[in-house]
């Protein structure tokens, strides 16, 4: 895996937090200096903080732990569901479903509805229902997959939860800590860092500092998971 880069932080527009008037006092220490009414990171800070959060998930990975990868904003979406493929880790790219972590048993067996309907489906079992019952069955794993898609290998509560966007999804925020699950996650200046065991201080908004985040998180599972595959 290769080491963070203050350059490369920098290009990416990772430095770049939101309007002061919108800022976290609890991020007072990630922050270097603001300008032209904007928040700027100190870059060391996150390079620090983002090494230490790439270490955890190539270990815990390297363990054959699952880390479900989360971002919801439209900028996030398809990062965050091409790295959760990279990686084949499960994803939460639409809305965040209410106790998905809290209340893991209600909908794991929803979860489980989907996986047989795909299955039958796939094994043209559908032949035997009426042109009308199979359209129905069809639509119904459509509008599952938009909601549980990215969950259909994910058959017990994750060891970790990487976060895009802390501030948008803070009722996973709040269901990982009530789990105690370790909570990775991208953390602006306007988000409490708090609750988050591995925070990365940095621009959570602008599609190159996402990408380059989520990149190296992908990087890092992708890469701790190949001992745990041997």
């Amino acid at each position: 895996m290769k080491t963070v880069d203050i350059k490369d932080l920098l290009e990416n527009a990772v430095h770049f937090g939101h309007k002061t008037s919108k800022w976290n006092p609890k991020m007072r220490n990630m922050l270097f200096t603001e300008h032209q009414g904007i928040h700027i990171f100190d870059l060391t800070k996150t390079k620090s903080h983002l090494e230490r959060a790439l270490d955890f998930l190539k270990k815990v990975t390297s363990e054959g732990k699952t880390v479900l990868f989360v971002g919801t904003k439209p900028q996030a979406m398809k990062i965050i569901e091409d790295s959760a493929k990279i990686c084949n880790m499960p994803f939460v790219s639409k809305d965040w479903i209410p106790g998905l972590l809290t209340n893991f048993s209600t909908v794991s067996r929803r979860i489980e509805y989907l996986r047989n309907l795909k299955a039958e489906r796939d094994e043209n079992d559908f032949d035997k229902y009426t042109k009308k019952e199979g359209s129905i069955l069809r639509k119904t794993i459509d509008k599952l997959e938009a909601s549980l898609g990215g969950l259909i290998t994910m058959r017990s509560v994750p060891d970790v939860v990487f976060i895009a966007d802390c501030v948008r999804n803070r009722l996973a925020v709040k269901e990982a800590k009530k789990m105690k699950i370790a909570i990775v996650g991208i953390v602006d200046s306007n988000a409490d860092p708090d609750p988050i065991t591995y925070p990365i201080p940095g621009n959570d908004d602008a599609l190159k500092s996402l990408t380059y985040l989520i990149g190296k998180v992908t990087e890092a599972v992708s890469e701790g998971r190949k001992p745990a595959a041997k």
